[in-house]
This record gives structure tokens, sequence and C-alpha cells, in this order.
């Protein structure tokens, strides 16, 4: 349903709604979001997507239509089977690194292009289908300073770790015209050497299926960051409906601001993956689980 066609009142209730995202967002990075300190330039949002922001908060105005267990479950059991799904899928995968100069505008980007392969046991990895280039100005990077992103679970909320979140309704939100509940994920308990996911998930209201999510991965000793020594904690992932039957992840951005010898240069980091296309007879992978993500992938 377009926005043209809400009612008055529904137009009221999303704005409420969307604050209560914004503020939750909020918590999730201790007060204020990092990427503000970045200048407007480089943070406006892709052309593909609309990024509503996050600011001031109260309670859901109503409970979902369905009961919040039964959502929950849902779209659990449906991660635990996209998480299997996607090692039967080949795919196009762009990895890009920029930096941004006073005037907002990039000045220079790393760009890593890989798909997923298979070794002699078959076990999955990321193989370098392009040569990465790089035009970067204060920074070196080398396609292995990138590994860390392939640990990062791409299906935080499986059923099996359920149990080790606490989940908070927050109320609706359209997300590229699909009307969608909103959920707050929050770890239980923190540990060393294993991160949990800390953050919000969007869940189609029709199919009750994660179509996005946000937020970072975190230990007792405080954020991870997928690429070492880079700010980039916090992602913003939407995903694509694949062959009709399967949301995988399509877009994730981060933004933060890197010191480096007294200059606070805006980076930010896009990974993209497209192409999608499923392997004929492909044998079925162990699926990744969560709690493989170290704290310091």
């Amino acid at each position: 349903m377009s926005q043209a066609r809400l009612f008055p009142w529904r137009k009221h209730l999303q704005l409420v709604l969307r604050g209560i995202v914004l503020l939750a967002l909020a918590a999730i990075h201790g007060g204020l979001l990092r990427a503000q300190d970045v200048p407007q330039g480089p943070l406006a949002p892709p052309p593909e997507h609309h990024v509503n922001r996050v600011a001031n908060v109260s309670e859901p105005e109503a409970p979902p239509s369905l009961p919040e267990a039964e959502i929950i479950k849902h779209f659990s059991g449906k991660e635990d089977e996209y998480i299997l799904s996607r090692t039967r899928y080949t795919y196009r995968k762009t990895i890009r690194i920029q930096e941004f100069g006073p005037d907002g505008q990039p000045s220079g980007e790393f760009v890593l292009v890989t798909q997923p392969g298979r070794d002699a046991d078959g076990k999955l990895f990321e193989k370098v289908v392009e040569r990465p280039h790089s035009t970067l100005q204060h920074l070196f990077l080398r396609s292995e300073d990138l590994e860390g992103l392939q640990r990062v679970p791409a299906f935080p909320l499986t059923s099996s770790q359920l149990a080790k979140y606490d989940l908070k309704y927050l109320g609706k939100e359209q997300v590229d015209e699909v009307e969608c509940y909103i959920f707050q994920a929050k770890p239980r308990m923190v540990e060393r050497v294993k991160a949990y996911f800390d953050g919000i998930v969007w869940v189609d209201t029709k199919y009750l299926e994660v179509v996005k999510t946000y937020g970072k991965w975190v230990t007792d000793q405080g954020d991870v960051h997928a690429v070492a020594d880079l700010p980039f904690s916090l992602f913003e992932t939407y995903r694509e409906n694949v062959d009709g039957k399967y949301w995988f992840p399509n877009y994730s951005r981060s933004d933060g601001t890197l010191n480096l010898k007294g200059l606070e240069i805006p980076v930010r980091l896009v990974i993209k993956w497209s192409d999608f296309k499923a392997i004929p007879n492909a044998p079925q992978a162990a699926a990744p689980s969560a709690a493989s993500t170290t704290a310091k992938p």
C-alpha cells in the first residue's frame, strides 16, 4: 500500500512507530549514532533504498495481530531454511570501502569481488574473481584484510539462537513497500570469545520473513569490528527475494569516521550480493552457525 493511500490516523501512527525504532537504534549505539558524526554528504542513503533513521520513543500503540511468540517462531524457522538454501546458490559479492573528502564526495575506494566456491572436501569458501583495485589515499588494504566479513552470520536469529536473546516488539513500518513488524533483539548475556547480534529486525507481516536488519555484534569486550582497525560495527542490511522463495541479503552498509594522524576521515563499507543462481544438483553444505561468530572476525 502506498503512502498516499494511508488514512490520516495511520500516518500519525507511522510517525510514532518510526520514533520508537529510532530510539531503539540510538540505544544500540549508546546514545547518538556514530554515523551522525560523519559529514552529511557521504551519509545520504543510496538511491535504491529509502532509510528512516530514529529519534524519540514511546511504547507501541497496539500489539501485532498475531501472538509475538508465533511471529518469532515462524521467522526464525525461515532463517534456518535460508541459511541452508543459500549454500546451494552462487552469486557475485562486491565489497567496496570508500574514503570521503571535506566536500562529502568519495576521494578513493577499494573494491573486491568474490563468489562462493568449494574446496576438495566440499567446504564453502569465497574465491576472488576480480583482482582487487584501490585508489584509497589514506588506507592500504589487501583482500585478506576483509576475511573477517566472511565470518559475520547473514542470518543472526535462527531457531537455535533464540534462547540467547530477548526480543521486544516495537511496532510496524514499511520497508520498500513491504509492511513489516519490527523487533528489537538484545543478547541476554555476552561472552569473551563469542559475539551476539544487538539490533533490530524487520519482519514481513504477510509471510513472516526477515527482510531487513540493523545492528552490530557484541562481546563482553564491546562492539565487534568486521574489518580490523576500521570503524565498521553497525550494519544496515536489506534482503532480496530470490526465486520467489528465499530472502537473501543483497545490500549491507556501514558508515564511520577513521581517526588517522590527526585527521577525521569519513569512510563507508558497502557489500552487494547480486546474480543469484541456483546450482543444479548442489550438495547441501552444513549450515554456518551463529555460534561460530568470534570476537575478532
